[in-house]
């Protein structure tokens, strides 16, 4: 009966702190860099806390420049438009939504 709580409590701990390091992967997921009334804005944890006052490198190598201009690795250069998000993995959204989802949709 004593093994039986010893294995109840670790599973238990195991199932909350997965659920810790989840919470904080899932708020990385909501950083990035929004372009909003023509400004590029820094997101952090889904909110706007500052504007961008500087080129920023994304963890893929994508560069962002502070007039929205985008230089992917590899030489692509791209504009970003109003209400685009680029989350700091690279990965482009709209309007909440990512890109790439609406690409396969259609």
């Amino acid at each position: 009966m004593r093994k039986y709580r010893v294995v109840t409590l670790a599973v238990v701990g195991l199932f909350l702190s997965m659920s810790f390091l989840s919470s904080s992967v899932v708020a990385a997921e909501k950083d990035g860099i929004m372009m909003k009334d023509g400004k590029m804005i820094m997101m952090q944890d889904g909110k706007e806390i500052t504007r961008m006052d500087r080129e920023t490198t994304l963890s893929d190598g994508t560069r962002v420049r502070m007039n929205g201009k985008m230089l992917v690795k590899g030489g692509k250069e791209m504009q970003m438009k109003e209400g685009q998000t680029v989350m700091m993995d690279g990965k482009m959204m709209e309007s909440g939504k990512d890109m790439t989802m609406e690409k396969k949709d259609k």
